[in-house]
């Protein structure tokens, strides 16, 4: 912490956002980046900002760069379109922050919140699904992207099951005992993406619970990094499940049509029978396995890998779940 707490100071110095007032303040931030809310003080008084610092891990796989870029752009033209989204700040023309090796991205701070999981409201779900149907009304010539082919889910599950076993993994009996369930689940993903809909929308694949914060009463979509190009059937599916708490293993049926009404009173896709790509919900499986690379020791820390068995436990239970719900959730789709 002290490192990253005098790297901000200098930032803010940089930018000109004035002397930082300690303490600053570790903020729950998802999964993947670390968040900190700062207050410092300028010419104008005293402003407080949330500050993402970006995984450093993340910053180099090859296609970051290329991929935040284009979440940026897309960040910009829900912003024109007036969606209610927290973006990131722009200095000097650039919305993320290369400082002395890391990378950052700088917001406005909100006094809003984060809805209890297990306590969404059938009107908090229709507006998360409204919201997301807008993103998906975004004029489609505006912004242009090119049809592709659906990318299939190749995890080979026994290899990492191997791979914990050399390690003696703590998650080693968890691979072991669910790579039945775990071939099931990437056959159903596959399957899916075969009987999706060729349409592609602007999509945040990312709009989850954890992701819309609630101020006085409206969605506010933060973390926008994910931004990109997508199958809004795909997405209005997933989220219409996360939001109905697939997520935390208690699921809500009332919520999913809650959800889809918020949607399609913005958007209709064009397509309805959701039956058909129900595997998509596995998806999670993508997820799990990022996790588990993060437990056999691809991270930056001790912490993160506490993070990634964590995680691994976690995902293993929801596609658990998924599975035992699926025929419920097929009658209600």
């Amino acid at each position: 912490m002290f490192e990253i707490k005098d790297l901000i100071i200098r930032l803010f110095k940089e930018l000109g956002l004035g002397d930082v007032i300690l303490p600053i303040e570790n903020v729950s931030g998802g999964f993947m980046h670390r968040m900190y809310k700062v207050t410092a003080c300028g010419t104008e008084g005293s402003r407080s900002f949330a500050v993402k610092h970006l995984n450093p891990e993340i910053m180099k796989r090859p296609q970051a760069q290329v991929n935040y870029a284009r979440a940026e752009k897309l960040e910009g033209i829900l912003e024109k379109a007036g969606l209610p989204i927290v973006p990131a700040l722009v200095f000097d023309g650039k919305k993320m922050q290369d400082f002395e090796g890391n990378y950052f991205y700088i917001f406005d701070w909100h006094d809003a919140k984060v809805t209890d999981w297990d306590n969404i409201t059938e009107e908090q779900c229709f507006l998360a699904g409204n919201t997301l149907g807008k993103i998906h009304a975004i004029d489609f010539d505006e912004v242009g992207a090119e049809h592709g082919a659906p990318e299939f889910s190749q995890i080979d599950w026994k290899k990492y099951a191997d791979m914990a076993t050399e390690s003696k993994s703590e998650i080693v009996s968890l691979l072991g005992e669910n790579l039945k369930l775990l071939e099931y689940a990437q056959n159903q993903v596959n399957e899916a993406r075969k009987n999706l809909p060729d349409i592609i929308r602007i999509s945040d694949e990312d709009m989850d619970p954890k992701n819309v914060m609630w101020e006085n009463g409206k969605p506010l979509v933060i973390d926008l990094e994910c931004l990109d190009y997508g199958n809004p059937a795909s997405h209005v599916l997933q989220l219409a499940l996360q939001w109905s708490g697939i997520t935390t293993c208690n699921l809500k049926l009332n919520l999913v049509r809650s959800f889809f009404e918020g949607y399609h009173q913005a958007y209709d896709n064009g397509f309805h029978d959701y039956q058909k790509i129900l595997g998509l919900a596995y998806t999670w499986i993508e997820w799990l396995e990022y996790n588990i690379q993060r437990a056999l020791g691809a991270c930056t820390d001790e912490a993160e890998k506490q993070m990634g068995v964590e995680q691994v436990v976690q995902t293993l239970n929801r596609i658990r779940y998924l599975r035992e719900k699926e025929d419920d959730i097929k009658k209600e789709l």
